[in-house]
């Protein structure tokens, strides 16, 4: 028997969240969901304290004291929109998308596009400090 898809108005965290991006990177069957899996697993690596959440129609959130970026899936790329992307360090110039806002940043990989690994999680490390200086304050 199939699973059913993903309630895209549900809201989720830590485990339940976890199984719901689990299934939606199954459903996706194609280089989107392989897309989608490699990035998390980056982004989980990154920081044993980064939370998984689903929020917003079925959206996987990953956060540390408060949102580091979101993984929405299009037919034609997997976009990852970091809440504070203007404000973080980008040498490698991995932001390619929503450039032209003062607050979020996006990475657009479509097809079989690859992210440099140690670029990413230097972006993601930067996230979270960004996020943990900003809760201390």
């Amino acid at each position: 028997m199939a699973k059913a898809a993903p309630d895209p108005s549900a809201q989720a965290s830590g485990e339940a969240a976890s199984r719901l991006i689990d299934q939606r990177i199954a459903d996706l069957g194609d280089w989107r969901g392989v897309t989608l899996a490699r990035m998390r697993s980056l982004i989980l690596a990154a920081d044993p304290q980064i939370v998984e959440e689903w929020k917003w129609m079925g959206t996987p959130v990953w956060s540390r004291q408060g949102i580091i970026c979101t993984g929405e899936v299009y037919k034609k790329a997997v976009k990852l929109t970091f809440a504070k992307g203007a404000s973080l360090p980008d040498p490698a110039h991995l932001f390619n998308a929503s450039l032209d806002g003062n607050t979020r940043r996006a990475i657009d990989i479509p097809g079989a596009a690859v992210v440099d690994a140690d670029a990413f999680t230097a972006l993601i490390k930067a996230a979270v400090a960004l996020n943990l200086q900003a809760a201390t304050k």
